[in-house]
């Protein structure tokens, strides 16, 4: 366990400067896209861009996915991207509620590296329609952040575990930072409660670091969520005793979330490297209070509002599937179009089915991709690991049945 932090005064922390209109926009588009592609997953089997007028046959028959988490999940994505850009970041990127696959699996067909590990979809139109028809299709792509999944070392199916993912992840990579999203109906489980506390045994001088970022949308499948009710004062406190000094974004319109989330990244950012620095410097292996975010936004946030006179949006409505029988409902099929529309794919990506090259320009390049990372793709990284011969370990039996021995203590 590491020792508190010692009184002596920290390296000055840069203040992050303000994020222009015009980079707002770009961002903003980013996520658009990262949101049009998350819909499209769950709904769209053909006519993937909206190109023609959408019809039943260009539906799936079964929809299966989640949309509640996945803006949330593409949301801080699509800034760490620009952090890594800013500041040549070694990042990985882990979601909790993994069930929002979506919103992970958008941002890594985004920036290219889908396509380079599963060529047949490339990032033109038909790669499109298939990427679309193949999500929650048997033999295709997984509803969770599977291990298929370019970056993905955590599959969220078994909530709970993420942080501590995260952690040994970080533990004895220095230059590693590994940001995890916590859903907060996943907070709720007695091993994520328990993972706050790693941040005891995490040594700067020698360990990378990890930023959680606690999702606060409200819900969880069919409940509201705990941590979402209580005061915001109670919540600070919460983390405050973890060890922790959380920095909350809170809010539902974009652009001031874009220019919050976007500012306490680099804060955090800044604050880590600080300890880092200072813990490296020293070479004493101190217990700092390391940074987090808690990142309050609507269930389902940007999705439709209300369907058939129910509020969705901001509810546990928003968990799955947000809209049903798009197929033989044409007031349900009016709304899915509506939604699609509300993102302007035209604006997003070229004729050629493309993103765009500006919004291309926003993406991490090589392995500074999160979903390209070598430490989190197929053990880039792997080292043999260093055994004795197991053989000078065996146990001599004489005669059968006649003598005890046991195993956990020689193997121990």
């Amino acid at each position: 366990m590491i020792a508190n932090a010692s009184p002596s005064p920290p390296t000055a922390r840069p203040q992050p400067a303000a994020m222009e209109t015009a980079e707002i926009e770009q961002i903003d588009a980013y996520w658009r896209a990262c949101n049009y592609l998350a819909a499209g997953m769950i709904y769209l089997r053909d006519n993937p861009l909206l190109r023609d007028a959408l019809k039943p046959e260009h539906l799936k028959r079964r929809l299966l996915g989640h949309w509640g988490s996945s803006p949330g999940l593409s949301f801080v994505y699509v800034h760490l991207n620009r952090l890594i850009r800013l500041h040549d970041v070694n990042a990985i990127f882990l979601a909790g509620p993994g069930h929002g696959a979506p919103g992970v699996l958008g941002p890594v067909y985004l920036e290219g590296t889908y396509s380079e590990v599963y060529p047949q979809k490339d990032g033109d139109l038909s790669g499109l329609q298939r990427f679309f028809h193949d999500f929650s299709f048997p033999g295709g792509i997984g509803s969770h952040c599977t291990p298929e999944t370019p970056g993905s070392i955590h599959e969220g199916g078994e909530l709970g575990y993420s942080v501590s993912h995260a952690f040994g992840a970080a533990f004895d990579n220095p230059d590693l930072l590994v940001t995890v999203v916590v859903g907060d109906g996943e907070a709720e489980t007695g091993p994520l409660a328990t993972a706050w506390h790693s941040t005891k045994f995490l040594n700067p001088v020698r360990d990378g670091a990890v930023l959680p970022v606690l999702h606060l949308n409200g819900y969880k499948i069919n409940n509201p969520t705990l941590l979402a009710r209580i005061p915001h004062d109670e919540l600070a406190a919460l983390f405050r005793g973890y060890g922790w000094t959380p920095h909350f974004v809170e809010g539902d319109d974009p652009a001031t979330m874009h220019r919050l989330m976007a500012q306490t990244l680099e804060q955090c950012y800044a604050d880590i490297k600080a300890i880092q620095q200072d813990a490296r410097r020293s070479g004493k292996p101190v217990r700092p209070s390391w940074p987090m975010i808690i990142l309050r936004s609507p269930k389902g946030w940007t999705g439709p509002t209300v369907v058939d006179g129910h509020q969705v949006e901001g509810t546990w409505r928003a968990h799955q599937v947000p809209l049903t029988g798009v197929r033989e409902n044409p007031e349900h099929l009016a709304q899915l179009v509506a939604w699609l529309q509300s993102y302007r794919p035209g604006e997003l990506f070229d004729e050629s089915g493309k993103l765009v090259a500006s919004l291309k320009a926003l993406a991490p390049v090589g392995n500074r991709r999160m979903s390209a990372n070598p430490h989190a793709n197929g053990g880039q990284v792997r080292r043999p690991l260093d055994l004795p011969d197991f053989r000078t370990y065996a146990i001599k039996v004489a005669h059968p049945a006649r003598s005890r021995f046991g195993n956990t203590r020689p193997l121990g």
